[in-house]
């Protein structure tokens, strides 16, 4: 069961490279929708939950590749992720228009440093260092948060962010004790 949950987080993990490397080695004849590493990772992620409920703590080198494997799980898969939940966000049911792209500027890289590091505190069971990440990023995003639909699209990406590196993580916890 350590075998297969390994590889499930690897499969969660690479879903978002493999997704983005379809289109340029099919020489663009395939557009992989934004959406479909998520439709991966989410499963891929729920396989390994699973078994990681029917194993032993792990020791040696599966210890040493579930805690690489949730790091880059929770740092990749994660965007496709809010993506989608902004996809879904703005239709817009009523007939008004459906807003622009978001005024939040270097979302993607943010990201991916706020699900490093929520992750980081998780596997290393410091959970303060969720609150610091989430504190800082409110600070630092604070000026930019009055334009419009700005603190929509905080809220929503963070949220999804943070849900999606601890339920990795947690996968991970589950393995290791």
């Amino acid at each position: 069961m350590v075998v297969l949950a390994l590889i499930a987080l690897a499969v969660a993990a690479a879903a978002p490279a493999v997704a983005a490397a379809l289109g340029p080695l099919s020489r663009g004849r395939l557009e992989v929708p934004e959406w479909a590493s998520s439709v991966v990772a989410l499963p891929a992620l729920g396989v390994a939950a699973l078994a990681s409920t029917r194993t032993s703590p792990v020791t040696g080198f599966a210890l040493g590749a579930t805690l690489v494997l949730c790091v880059l799980a929770a740092a990749t898969a994660g965007a496709p992720l809010v993506l989608a939940t902004f996809k879904i966000a703005r239709r817009q049911p009523d007939g008004s228009p459906a807003p622009d792209a978001g005024p939040l500027r270097g979302g993607r890289v943010i990201g991916i440093l706020e699900r490093l590091a929520v992750a980081a505190s998780i596997l290393a069971t410091w959970p303060e260092g969720i609150a610091i990440v989430l504190a800082v990023k409110g600070l630092a995003r604070y000026p930019e948060l009055r334009e419009p639909h700005a603190s929509e699209q905080f809220i929503m990406g963070t949220f999804v962010s943070v849900l999606w590196a601890i339920a990795v993580c947690g996968t991970g916890r589950a393995l290791i004790t």
